[in-house]
């Protein structure tokens, strides 16, 4: 973990050289910083001279190819919050907590460039006088990206053009270095202010895993943070969208979109909108897409959070339950999903790795016959009718009689799901007494049914609703219209991945799923590692691979 929670990092060389600098610096700071770290651009600036006032870089070609090189570089830092700053005026969100300077832009001793970079800081972003600061070496293994002569058919003294208010518009679902050049981008752009509309709504049914989306409030505070720290001297409108026009064609006041490659035809929609709407054309400013090198089969090209959001599958998004009352061993994964979700199929991946697979379906249809918990119980409260000829029970028969009726299904659940509960105890006991370390209760009604207390973490299987009507059409040969009908009676993938601590989807490839649950199960071993047993020590754990 490195050592300090947030930095600024002052850099004085020419625009132009920065782009091939760019990776080694963004990786000798990361070595360095664990949040925020801040960027403050300023070439010429002699640090261990005289004390100089702050001079904003100017804002041409040089500044954003300077600008793409910083942010592609900390994309290939996963999780580093980089923030080139394009405007002092206000103390950051986030107090810098130590100050950063490259060695090679500061020949000499290093007491008075360390004392310069302290006068800056206080000067420019309030920050206490005494922060430590120090002198980077540059990881020369980054300072191969790059052009340092930039474009040659771009005049090096070109500016951007100017537009009092701009407007731009996007998911801005975990910020990341493609948001944050994009940004930058509107920053530089715009005089007065900038519109922003965060997508949010019907706009984010179709994207991929909308499930792990973060909530509108969130994207709009980080967003805000962000422009805010990043040039606070312009206005932030940050406003939701509905729909893909939102306010861009209806403010008489805008004067520019800024696009990607990708957004450009939305951008001439917009642009046909507001001439229907009596308004002038926007001018387009187009930025182009940046490159993800490490984007994996099934993820796309470019830096994206869908990328990200996948990058999430088989992680730990929320701490385990902690319940003195639940032994840790052994562990006990409740693994849920909706009808069609590849639950099961991710339940025997499972098992392969080692697992102890309770299945509460198969512990359902247990409680139901003769002599078993229910069986009693539930011919006393919904009468003999229920009965098949050899005395079992007709489940055809129940379902009828509590289909569609709360009250009745309630007062069959409130028979039945106790004792299944009981009978998976009695199999978590047995998975205990075979030495196993982990249990996993393969459950579609594990939330519904209130067992998430008996377990120590929530693993959820989902899959688009598209996707789930097709497998259940196929498999069970219902008309799309029934498919839709048991999806929309059961909890929505949304309110199970707002209970879960893990998520897997079996969208893409058999192979994929295999891989996100090997993830999974590696990263639930290093957990268990880390966890104490009852003596003391930590309890063992399986290193099984999936089968291929």
């Amino acid at each position: 973990m490195p050592p300090f929670a947030s930095g600024l990092l002052v850099l004085t060389a020419p625009l132009p050289a920065l782009p091939r600098r760019a990776a080694g610096l963004v990786a000798a700071a990361a070595g360095l910083v664990a949040g925020p770290l801040y960027v403050h651009l300023q070439p010429g600036l002699r640090l261990g001279g005289p004390a100089a006032g702050p001079a904003a870089p100017p804002a041409g070609p040089a500044l954003l190819r300077a600008l793409a090189a910083l942010y592609a570089a900390a994309a290939a830092r996963r999780g580093l919050d980089l923030r080139v700053l394009l405007g002092p005026g206000r103390r950051l969100a986030r107090q810098p907590r130590v100050l950063l300077a490259a060695a090679a832009e500061a020949p000499g001793p290093p007491e008075p460039v360390q004392l310069g970079l302290q006068r800056l800081a206080a000067a420019v972003y309030g920050c206490p006088p005494s922060l430590p600061a120090l002198l980077l070496g540059e990881d020369a293994a980054g300072d191969t990206g790059g052009d340092p002569e930039g474009d040659p058919e771009q005049d090096p003294d070109a500016a951007l053009p100017e537009f009092l208010d701009v407007a731009v518009g996007g998911t801005f679902d975990r910020l990341h270095g493609a948001h944050r050049l994009l940004l930058s981008a509107c920053c530089l752009l715009a005089r007065r202010r900038l519109l922003a509309g965060v997508a949010d709504a019907e706009l984010l049914r179709h994207k991929v895993l909308p499930e792990l989306i973060e909530p509108y409030e969130l994207r709009a505070a980080k967003l805000r943070e962000f422009l805010e720290d990043v040039k606070p001297s312009l206005c932030y409108d940050i406003v939701p969208l509905a729909d893909p026009f939102g306010p861009a064609v209806t403010d008489p006041d805008l004067q520019c979109l800024v696009v990607s490659e990708e957004t450009h035809r939305g951008g001439e929609a917009v642009n046909r909108k507001r001439l229907e709407n009596g308004l002038p054309e926007l001018a387009l400013y187009e930025i182009q897409l940046m490159k993800d090198p490490e984007h994996s089969q099934n993820e796309e090209e470019k830096i994206s959070s869908s990328s990200l959001r996948q990058r999430l599958l088989g992680t730990l998004l929320q701490p385990p339950r902690r319940d003195p009352a639940l032994p840790l061993r052994p562990y006990v994964i409740g693994l849920t999903g909706g009808t069609g979700s590849g639950k099961t199929s991710i339940a025997k991946l499972l098992g392969q790795l080692g697992a102890f697979i309770i299945d509460a379906d198969k512990l359902g249809h247990a409680v139901y016959v003769p002599g078993g918990p229910a069986y009693e119980p539930v011919v006393a409260a919904f009468g003999a009718e229920i009965l098949n000829k050899d005395g079992t029970i007709n489940r055809k028969a129940l379902g009828a009689k509590v289909f569609g009726n709360q009250e009745q299904l309630k007062r069959l659940t409130d028979i039945v799901w106790p004792e299944i509960a009981q009978m998976v105890k009695e199999r978590v006991r047995e998975a205990d007494a075979q030495g196993k370390a982990v249990c996993v209760l393969d459950a579609a009604v594990l939330l519904e049914a209130g067992w998430q207390d008996m377990v120590h973490e929530v693993w959820t299987a989902i899959i688009p609703e598209e996707e789930a009507v097709r497998r259940i059409v196929a498999r069970d040969g219902l008309t799309e219209e029934a498919a839709r009908h048991r999806l929309q009676s059961q909890m929505t993938n949304g309110q199970r991945v707002q209970q879960s601590q893990v998520v897997l989807c079996t969208l893409w490839e058999p192979h994929v799923t295999r891989q996100q649950v090997q993830k999974a199960w590696d990263l639930l071993q290093q957990r268990l590692s880390a966890e104490p047993g009852p003596g003391g020590t930590a309890p063992a754990v399986s290193s099984h691979h999936c089968p291929r």
